[in-house]
Order: structure tokens, then C-alpha cells, then sequence
């Protein structure tokens, strides 16, 4: 198909009805080249009419924002209660766990109870703030310098006090959860610390809606193969679940 017009008008028409469409769908459907169809989708996306993607396009924006914790904690908090509900029984019997920053961890931080001695390090101050006086769990605030974004540490005090640390399991909040990409965040100095957490501890367990499904944050964290359980709700994408099962993780759906 020459007429570049029909073409870009084509691309739009398929992607508003399916909500995404693939390089090799939109080849086969315009019988042009992938390199064509990748000018296309850059141009439509230069255009702020598509948002281009790995391997084709869509109009959902594939990578997550830094917004302030204040702002991230108004989005779907029923929804991250119950997911923080269903982590408590992960802990177990075990005496340390860490628990990352944001608002879906730090839900678990807020119903976490001990009957039994446990440690929780933390770089997050609001989480360390309220687990302060809960009987049996004794806090271990990781150093440096705070982000005013997530009033969470980080930095090379964090990371130095990780490398001489272990833990049974830490709970990691992320912004995004892409198939391809992995796990990432969306502040390139936090996705350093995270790297320490997970190599601290003995199996991780990301806790996130189903917003952060398809997103892309600037700062990877790892390959989903480096985590054990993925814990999210209802809402989260089938086709996502099953690609991700297949890969050896456990899913659990917050009920």
C-alpha cells in the first residue's frame, strides 16, 4: 500500500479496535516492509496519536510515570489492601524479612503483626515509621540519602549495609511488570537499591495491581526469573498471567 495516508489511517483504525497491534499484522495487513511499518508507528507516535512499543504499537502508554507516593497511594487502595492481605501468609515462621518501598507494600507494613520475634529492614521511611512500636518486630532502617518523591532511601550507605545483610523474603513494590523488559521502577537511583534487596534475600515476592502489567519504568530492577511470586488482583491480563506461570513464577490473585 503506497498511499502513506491510507496507511497511517489504516494503523490507527486496527489499534482503536484492538487497542494494539503487531509489526507483523500490520505488514501482512498493508503488504509493505517492517522497516515502512516502523517509520509509520514512529511518525503516528511523533504525532501523539499511538505509543510505540517492542514489536508494534498501542494506545495504552507502555512506560510508568515517577509520581509522588501521596499521589500513587489514591490509585485502586482496595485493591492493594487485598494484595497486601494475601502476602502476610508468605512470612510464615521466618525471623527477617525486608519490605521495599510504595504504596502496595507499605499496605502490608500497615497490617503486619508478629507473634513470634522478626526483623524488617526497610529503605522506606513511612514503612519503618509504622511498624515503630508494633509488638515483636524490630525495625532495621536502611541510611541515605531520602527522595522527597517516595520518602524512601538510597544510594551507597543503603547498598554497603545490604552487602553484610540476609533476609528469609522481601516484598518488592515496582512500577512495571513488562513480559520482555522484566521488572522496573521509575527512578534509576531506587532500581540500584532494589538490585541489592533482591540479592539480600532468599526469595521475592513482588507486590502490584494490575496497572503495572505492560509498563516499562526507566530504571530496570531484574529478569522476572529472579523473582518467586508475582501478587496481584483480579484485574491483571490473562494472557500476561499465563506468560509469566509458564516461566516457573507463582501468581497468586489477591481474592
Amino acid at each position: 500500500m503506497r498511499n502513506i495516508t491510507k496507511r497511517h489511517e489504516l494503523i490507527l483504525k486496527l489499534i482503536k479496535e484492538k487497542g494494539s497491534a503487531t509489526v507483523p499484522e500490520l505488514m501482512e495487513m498493508m503488504k509493505v516492509s517492517g522497516v515502512t511499518i516502523r517509520k509509520d508507528l514512529k511518525f503516528l507516535e511523533d504525532k501523539h496519536l499511538l505509543f510505540c512499543t517492542r514489536g508494534g504499537a498501542s494506545l495504552t502508554n507502555p512506560y510508568a510515570s515517577d509520581r509522588p507516593i501521596v499521589e500513587k497511594a489514591q490509585i485502586n487502595p482496595d485493591k492493594k489492601q487485598k494484595i497486601a492481605k494475601a502476602a502476610v501468609s508468605l512470612i510464615e515462621d521466618n525471623d527477617s524479612i525486608m519490605i521495599g518501598s510504595g504504596t502496595t507494600v507499605f499496605e502490608l507494613a500497615k497490617i503486619l503483626q508478629a507473634k513470634h520475634p522478626l526483623t524488617v529492614i526497610t529503605p522506606a521511611l513511612k514503612v519503618a515509621l509504622e511498624l515503630s512500636g508494633k509488638n515483636n518486630i524490630e525495625v532495621l532502617q536502611l541510611g541515605g540519602l531520602v527522595r522527597l518523591g517516595s520518602s524512601s532511601v538510597a544510594g551507597v550507605h543503603a547498598e554497603y549495609i545490604l552487602e553484610n545483610t540476609s533476609c528469609g523474603i522481601l516484598f518488592l513494590g515496582v512500577d512495571g511488570i513488562d513480559v520482555d523488559f522484566g521488572l522496573s521502577i521509575s527512578n534509576l537511583a531506587e532500581a540500584g537499591l532494589n538490585k541489592k534487596m533482591i540479592k539480600s534475600a532468599q526469595s521475592v515476592a513482588v507486590l502490584a495491581d494490575s496497572t503495572k502489567f505492560g509498563k516499562r519504568g526507566i530504571g530496570k530492577i531484574c529478569e522476572l526469573r529472579e523473582v518467586q511470586y508475582i501478587i496481584t488482583d483480579e484485574s491483571a491480563p490473562s494472557n500476561l498471567i499465563k506468560q509469566i506461570e509458564k516461566k516457573g513464577i507463582k501468581v497468586i490473585i489477591a481474592p
